[in-house]
């Protein structure tokens, strides 16, 4: 049975009261919907280990929002990747582009992390994806191979396995304007054909999320073509309503 990913990134929303009323009505269709999916919630930081609490007996996976490239010391703020291990994260978002555009974080960086959550077994989603002028310059596909080619640089052929990469338009991001289903098949057929050059894994090893203004309305396409491996949803994440929606079209097509 093929296994489709949806990963929540609450960014930097949520709030005590939200997450209780959040997973106690979750818990009312977990078994329904998610056996064909297999669900991560990324809250903030701070609220990782109370979200751990309500899904524990849930089919649902915890993920982080981020992770620090050392693992531990005098870095006041930042949380290692040992720490999230501890309280039962098992997959970590990076390269995020809000973290590339709003804290400057560079491919090499990006790089350095994605080696470290590998070392502790835990799965990278890699966000990668191109500007609106890169779009409209014909780049998309010289950024993704920048993205790409940092951690081929780093860290040898075979660093793809047990990873989700998710592409996401910059573009699209949190505008409402998402992008073409067919062309975004297009895009992660690219990414796995280029991912293959590099390595022999095979392509339904190769998992590539969508992420960009992704809802109820428009998601049934995306997950009808045969290239996207599941969904790194925002907005749409918060309403318990609009994600459930999202998972049942998601179990109905799958």
């Amino acid at each position: 049975m093929k296994k489709f990913f949806i990963t929540a990134n609450w960014k930097l929303n949520g709030n005590i009261k939200m997450i209780s009323s959040f997973f106690e009505r979750l818990k009312l269709y977990s078994s329904v919907f998610l056996e064909k999916n297999i669900v991560i919630i990324a809250p903030p930081t701070i609220y990782l280990e109370r979200v751990y609490k309500n899904i524990k007996n849930m089919n649902i996976f915890l993920g982080a929002q981020n992770v620090d490239i050392n693992l531990q010391g005098a870095f006041t703020g930042e949380t290692s990747a040992l720490m999230l291990q501890d309280i039962g994260v098992k997959y970590v978002i990076i390269g995020h582009s809000e973290r590339r555009l709003l804290h400057h974080e560079t491919n090499d960086l990006i790089s350095k992390k994605f080696h470290l959550i590998k070392e502790l077994n835990l799965i990278p989603i890699l966000c990668i994806g191109e500007t609106e002028r890169d779009k409209k310059n014909g780049q998309t596909q010289k950024i993704i191979k920048a993205q790409l080619n940092c951690i081929f640089k780093k860290l040898g052929k075979s660093v793809f396995n047990n990873t989700i990469i998710a592409y996401e338009p910059i573009w699209a991001i949190g505008t409402g304007l998402s992008a073409d289903p067919k062309d975004v098949q297009l895009i992660h057929q690219f990414i796995k054909n280029y991912i293959k050059k590099h390595d022999k894994i095979n392509t339904n090893d190769i998992l590539v999320q969508y992420g960009g203004s992704i809802n109820h309305t428009n998601v049934k396409k995306f997950i009808e073509q045969p290239d996207i491996n599941g969904l790194l949803i925002g907005n749409s994440s918060l309403s318990l309503q609009e994600f459930l929606k999202i998972i049942k079209i998601a179990h109905d097509i799958i």
